[in-house]
């Protein structure tokens, strides 16, 4: 499990999870993710700095940086895909502006 890892997530509100907590932490039983939504269910959501567009698989999902919230590791299902290279920074600027407002 790394940093930046996207599993499906049992819900229909939130088919995906993004996880975006350190790897150096990655031996505790919860991690930090935020949801991912696709983009047809929250089109007004869509704020570019806060809430990004991530595209998977040719889908489009906004990053719900507001969100933010932990989940057991256990709870996390199927790995899909790590974004780490193409999102990165997108991902660490919305986290940023939401705790930090820049």
């Amino acid at each position: 499990m790394a940093r930046f890892d996207i599993y499906k997530y049992g819900s229909k509100a939130v088919p995906l999870v993004i996880d975006v907590q350190a790897d150096l932490l990655s031996d505790l039983n919860t991690c930090a993710v935020i949801p991912l939504v696709p983009e047809k269910m929250a089109m007004k959501e869509a704020l570019p700095k806060l809430k990004p567009i991530i595209q998977i698989d040719g889908i489009k999902y906004i990053l719900m940086t507001t969100d933010i919230g932990t989940v057991t590791r256990s709870s996390l299902g199927k790995h899909i895909a790590n974004v780490e290279n193409d999102y990165r920074q997108k991902i660490t600027e919305a986290i940023d502006f939401l705790f930090q407002g820049f």
